[in-house]
């Protein structure tokens, strides 16, 4: 089983770049299936890893920055993938 782990965190006004490049600094006890980092409007980054693990399992993730760097406290998600169902579009509405 994969799970995905998201980890978004909204910078103070102008210190989108700095929050960026501490994301990216960051180093995980372990080793991803994939990692990706991604920016967004209002000095938000997100982080996304892959494991090959349960979704209730015990993975590395990133830390909390300091309260230098953020507005707000992070967000973190987790996703199991599925496998099987519709291909990308079949039967939207």
């Amino acid at each position: 089983m994969t799970v995905a782990l998201m980890w978004e965190a909204r910078a103070l006004p102008g210190r989108g770049a700095d929050l960026l490049d501490w994301a990216r600094a960051q180093e995980l006890a372990g080793r991803p299936l994939r990692r990706e980092t991604f920016r967004a409007p209002e000095d938000r980054v997100l982080v996304i890893t892959w494991w090959d693990a349960a979704l209730d399992a015990v993975v590395p993730e990133l830390p909390e920055p300091g309260g230098e760097l953020i507005g707000r406290p992070v967000h973190r998600w987790r996703f199991e993938s599925v496998a099987g169902g519709p291909s990308a579009g079949a039967g939207a509405s």
